[in-house]
């Protein structure tokens, strides 16, 4: 059976409420086609485990437009030894001695890996381009040659797909002001975040070049409009399930073995002198 077919879900309406925003997608749906095409993921993973294929996920976009967000819930039912996440720091001295796209060759996926970049080598073409980390001739050259990178990992049989996160300046600032006041998501926002409001023209152009530059038949960009987010990661895992030519694979059956009961040992008695977490609930 085609993964298309058993990706499919339902097609929602996307209605608009006050302001021109997007009317949120109703959580209890929104719980419903997650959870089935998070079955799907599991099916997808244990043919990448079967077949030893190779995926890369590129996840890239402006500040608050949900990378983690999507991120999370394609990895929340999943095994992490299948679904890698690469989520680089700024590089250290050494590594900006380094190629620019090094540091993320090492995280590339053996058989039977897919690796999601939270952010990748294209933060040369953005933040570090935008911003003055990297000289003129740096960000040319990583435009010059971005593609050809691209070109040799498809050619040795990496299934790369790119995503560019899009959200609407009103959005992002909202989810900014959101994250000012939540002690819980405070983290999520530094001073460079900020420039994505200042700089947001600078970045548009940027975005602009590289899709020129790297928007190629064998490496194609895809665009997700994340204004709403349920509905941004529901149409962008399910829309990664139709690119992945995933099957059913054989399970083994599992049967649960006897307890032996041969020796005489008493599980209780022996942890009765440990140290136990407190009741606290």
């Amino acid at each position: 059976m085609s993964n298309k077919k058993k990706a499919k879900g339902k097609t929602v309406a996307h209605k608009e409420c006050a302001g021109g925003r997007p009317e949120k997608l109703n959580r209890k749906l929104y719980e419903a086609e997650l959870e089935k095409l998070q079955v799907e993921l599991v099916k997808m993973q244990e043919w990448v485990k079967h077949t030893g294929a190779r995926i890369v996920v590129v996840f890239e976009g402006r500040d608050a437009a949900g990378k983690g967000g999507v991120i999370k819930r394609i990895t929340e039912r999943v095994s992490p030894r299948v679904f890698r996440v690469a989520a680089l720091p700024k590089p250290s001295d050494r590594e900006k001695s380094q190629l620019h796209v090094q540091r993320y060759i090492a995280h590339m996926p053996t058989a039977g890996e897919i690796v999601l970049f939270d952010r990748s080598w294209y933060n040369r073409d953005g933040v570090e381009h935008v911003l003055g980390f990297c000289s003129r001739e740096q960000y040319e050259k990583f435009i010059r040659n971005c593609h050809q990178f691209e070109h040799g990992l498809v050619d040795d049989g990496i299934l790369l797909i790119k995503y560019w996160l899009s959200i609407s300046q009103e959005e992002q600032e909202r989810r900014f002001r959101e994250r000012i006041n939540d002690p819980l998501r405070q983290w999520k926002l530094s001073s460079t975040d900020l420039y994505s409001i200042s700089r947001w023209y600078d970045y548009s152009i940027a975005r602009d070049a590289m899709f020129i530059a790297t928007d190629t038949d064998y490496a194609p960009w895809h665009i997700v409009r994340t204004d709403d987010k349920r509905r941004a990661r529901l149409n962008c895992i399910r829309h990664l399930l139709s690119l992945v030519p995933y099957e059913d694979v054989p399970r083994e059956e599992v049967q649960i073995p006897e307890r032996e009961t041969k020796r005489k040992y008493d599980d209780v008695e022996s942890l009765s002198t440990r140290r136990f977490v407190p009741q606290y609930y």
